[in-house]
């Protein structure tokens, strides 16, 4: 993969930028005997509890029979738990559902973006004809990212928008908190930068990485966030993103009222009790990642890169191919494991790991040694230069998952049977949206009296014009009745005379 910094462009997109799910492996695999163990999806094994699984057993029929309240209530509990207004945060189905949003809505024509990296910073943008700059990382410098040369990238290419992921995926690179900042600054300029945080609750390298509380004061920057990541929840999909109030009203308007489940809500008003248990869960992953780089480091050839995520990159030996070893480990140790050569400015050779317990990743490397070294004497020397390493730092205690007790009827049908064990994905065309992004003038001036009258802010559409006291509703995301939208939709305007003014829109479900 030879790459050097500010190559420019980094050819056509491959087919599909991410793996198959779980459900889809199973579904197409009834020859397991049992679910296997799970390096694939970067998650967190020690969070929720087995308590807080518990509580949401225990209401479980109430979370599947009502409906939620709606999105600004949600994320006013999270607005809380987090110390941030809930004028600056917009709650998704996902962290996805926001990236697209966030396209149609923010980036205009251009998108610089560091590859390798998450594959939906690549393939939405270009799915609705935007031009993809892509900064491709060096491999020899450990797919560092080098803010300055960035920066001449971005100048050099006239982007109007860039994306950082920070940690970054799929190698979990990481820049501190004063190197984002200073990259904010010199990035004034463009239409929009988003800081992509999705793992950032992984870092231990300081104390206070994330810029989310920058964001909210910035006029051009977006954070993103993944809460099923963090909180080992990826089925929920939730995710939320922060950006001052007239960025963050821009997507709000867009996402439906009730875009949010009966499981996120239940898992959000749950969190402030479970606190101690999270932050607890993120200190033995931490503890994880560093023994799994110790195992993993041990095994000639194999290259590992440093991480601040809960994932651990690793570099093949030359003529060792990663789908070869992917079908290796699923097949005879049960593995599901992550392949990186279908994600831009990678290749076959490398593959992503999910952190994982010890014993886990006994099981791991016992795979690796097995194809890696067959046949060429080696495995021996290496199984001795495993057992020399210095005791690893005790691992977190190992939590077993619920095994997938029972197999669908369609498993025993001869069409599933006859697929391969690990079936590719479908590959979905891009499709332009129903609702047009509407057109994006000036960019807004932040404003820090919410008192002013004036406004900057485009009209809403979704707000019925006249004098009918009924067509005025509260800002959504917030549950004061000082502040309320008018048809100028500022974000923030008060009443003259200082009163109250009790306004409701209409609910019409049934």
């Amino acid at each position: 993969m030879p790459v050097s910094p500010g190559a420019g462009e980094a050819g056509p997109p491959r087919a599909e930028a991410h793996s198959p799910s779980y459900f889809s492996l199973l579904r197409g695999s009834p020859g397991l005997r049992e679910a296997p163990v799970d390096f694939c999806i970067p998650c967190n094994p020690y969070f929720p509890t087995p308590e807080l699984f518990g509580l949401l057993q225990q209401n479980l029929t109430t979370i599947l029979k009502y409906y939620p309240s709606d999105a600004g209530a949600i994320t006013a509990e999270l607005g809380s738990l987090l110390g941030l207004q809930p004028q600056t945060l917009v709650m998704g189905n996902g962290s996805t559902e926001l990236i697209t949003w966030i396209d149609h809505l923010l980036i205009r024509e251009s998108v610089a973006v560091p590859v390798p990296t998450f594959g939906r910073w690549t393939d939405q943008p270009l799915e609705t004809g935007k031009r993809v700059d892509m900064y491709r990382l060096p491999e020899e410098r450990g797919f560092a990212l080098d803010t300055e040369d960035l920066v001449r990238f971005i100048r050099a290419r006239g982007s109007r928008a860039a994306v950082i992921c920070n940690p970054s995926n799929p190698d979990g690179g990481y820049l501190r908190r004063a190197q984002v900042i200073d990259l904010l600054d010199r990035l004034t300029d463009l239409d929009l930068v988003v800081v992509d945080e999705s793992f950032i609750d992984f870092v231990d390298e300081e104390h206070s990485p994330s810029v989310a509380d920058e964001a909210a004061l910035r006029p051009n920057v977006v954070v993103l966030k993944s809460l099923g990541k963090n909180f080992g929840l990826h089925g929920i999909r939730f995710g939320y993103m922060v950006a001052n109030p007239a960025l963050a009203g821009t997507v709000r308007r867009m996402l439906p009222k009730w875009n949010l489940n009966s499981f996120a809500e239940a898992v959000v008003f749950l969190l402030k009790e479970h606190t101690r248990a999270y932050q607890e869960s993120l200190r033995l992953v931490a503890a994880d990642r560093r023994s799994m780089l110790q195992q993993l480091s041990a095994l000639p050839g194999l290259k590992v890169y440093p991480s601040q995520g809960n994932f651990l990159l690793v570099r093949l030996p030359d003529g060792k191919d990663g789908v070869h070893l992917r079908d290796h480990l699923l097949s005879s140790y049960n593995l599901h494991v992550r392949e990186c050569g279908n994600k831009l400015g990678s290749s076959s050779r490398f593959l992503r790991f999910a952190v994982r317990p010890r014993q886990d990743v006994v099981r791991l490397a016992d795979g690796l040694r097995a194809y890696l070294y067959a046949g060429s004497g080696r495995v021996t020397a290496a199984i001795t230069s495993a057992a020399v390493v210095p005791p690893s730092p005790p691992s977190a205690p190992y939590r077993e998952e619920p095994a997938y007790l029972e197999k669908p009827a369609y498993r025993e049908e001869p069409a599933y049977r006859e697929k391969p064990a690990y079936r590719e994905e479908p590959v979905y065309r891009a499709e332009t949206y129903a609702t047009p992004a509407p057109a994006v003038t000036e960019a807004p001036v932040y404003r820090m009296e919410p008192a002013r009258r004036e406004t900057p802010y485009p009209e809403d559409p979704f707000v019925v014009g006249g004098d009918d006291p009924r067509h005025r509703r509260l800002d959504p995301l917030d549950l004061s009745t000082r502040w309320t939208f008018g048809e100028d939709t500022s974000p923030f305007r008060a009443l003259g005379d200082g009163r109250a003014e009790h306004t409701r829109g209409y609910d019409h479900r049934s």
